[in-house]
């Protein structure tokens, strides 16, 4: 598999230099500061990837061009944005970036509620609360319907957690949850998040399902045509919240979209850490099912608590069998070898890691610190050693 590292571009307080240092070869960026839909100019691309090379490194995955909420919905400008879109994939792919990783959730991207919850450790993890998403769903943003989103249980704990909060508190949480997150397309105020929902309530599971498979009914062909390849990235978490809808959360979803687009081209991102935020998810069963289709990788893991809340755990831990996902992916490589497939080779990313060391206390993007992702690109560099060495379920 090629090691990648995430990189958010010149303001990542995590250099090029540093990831070349954890041992990547190739980077997965975008051009984060034109992620307002329109199309991405041929200069610009040429020069991230002259920017990218001179460190001695590849650019590997685009991610993400960032797919507009107009898109999503159907409203507006989509058409113009979706023409802009088209024009994207045109510009990266023959600029020689093939790979191009995108998301359809509404609204929030991935959601969690603490960016430095302290493990046993002493370091730092993303969490995902659902009593603390309650209290602010329930009890904040007082969204209409919220209640019936929410078990009678976790109601209760929902308005005990609420009425113990500083207005500090409440005010960190809501940023969390709604007005953060590195390179989003723009950033929402509590009235505005509100807007948003009742949209989204209007479309629909079916209507955004529906929204998905015609922009990628659109989309895919253009992708084919450079040779290149769209994967999109799973719900984060795997679960509706918010009464948003879902449309790629489970196994079930992935089929979904990848027989009603069966173009090669209409892939996959296996992020190992959204689709196993849900428990009915096996992920070595869907690398087995896609694994054709699977296009990039985030390799990472959750440890999901009896109330469905999680927390980002040590890449070989959680609940995913790390060790049976990576042989799954590297059987599908050497089934692509022997295909005669030019993208046998399947990139991944360490995806997040923990806030650890001399990190602690820097100016870092939540989840993506370089010690964190170093420590978790040595693991799966060290399993992958060992799927070679000893043919873990490996194809010779």
């Amino acid at each position: 598999m090629l090691e990648t590292w995430r990189w958010f571009g010149p303001e990542d307080p995590v250099p090029l230099v540093h990831a070349r240092q954890a041992g990547a070869s190739g980077v997965v960026t975008a051009l984060h500061h034109l992620n307002q839909g329109r199309a991405w100019p041929k200069e610009e691309v040429e020069a991230r990837k002259r920017q990218i090379e001179a460190a001695g490194l590849t650019w590997a995955v685009v991610e993400s061009i960032a797919v507009a909420e107009d898109i999503k919905t159907r409203t507006g400008a989509f058409r113009d944005l979706i023409e802009g879109y088209k024009e994207s994939i045109r510009v990266v792919a023959r600029t020689g970036v093939k790979t191009i990783c995108y998301n359809f959730m509404a609204v929030t991207d991935w959601a969690r509620t603490d960016l430095a919850w302290r493990l046993p450790s002493g370091g730092y993890a993303l969490r995902f609360d659902w009593t603390d998403l309650a209290a602010y769903d329930l009890h904040v943003l007082r969204r209409p319907g919220a209640e019936a989103d929410h078990p009678a249980e976790r109601r209760a704990a929902a308005m005990a957690r609420f009425h113990a909060m500083s207005e500090s508190k409440v005010d960190r949480l809501e940023r969390v949850l709604i007005d953060w997150l590195p390179a989003r397309e723009f950033i929402y105020d509590r009235a505005g998040f509100q807007r948003m929902l009742d949209i989204y309530r209007d479309v629909g599971t079916d209507g955004m399902r529906a929204n998905l498979v015609e922009f990628v009914r659109e989309v895919a062909p253009v992708a084919a045509e450079e040779g290149a390849r769209l994967c999109i990235h799973p719900d984060d978490p795997a679960f509706p919240i918010f009464g948003l809808p879902r449309v790629m959360s489970t196994a079930a979803d992935v089929r979904a979209l990848l027989s009603a687009v069966p173009e090669i081209a209409n892939g996959l991102t296996l992020c190992t850490g959204a689709f196993g935020s849900n428990p009915a998810n096996d992920l070595t069963a869907m690398v087995e099912e896609f694994g054709p289709r699977i296009h990039f990788a985030h390799l990472r893991n959750v440890t999901i608590e009896p109330d469905g809340s999680f927390y980002e755990a040590n890449h070989l831990d959680g609940h995913t069998d790390m060790v049976a996902v990576v042989a799954s992916l590297m059987r599908e490589e050497d089934r692509r070898n022997r295909e005669g497939r030019e993208d046998a080779m399947i990139p991944m990313r360490p995806d997040h890691g923990h806030l650890l060391v001399d990190d602690i206390g820097k100016k870092v993007n939540p989840g993506y610190s370089c010690i964190g992702r170093l420590k978790g690109l040595a693991e799966l560099r060290g399993v992958m050693r060992a799927v070679l060495a000893f043919g873990t379920g490996r194809v010779n």
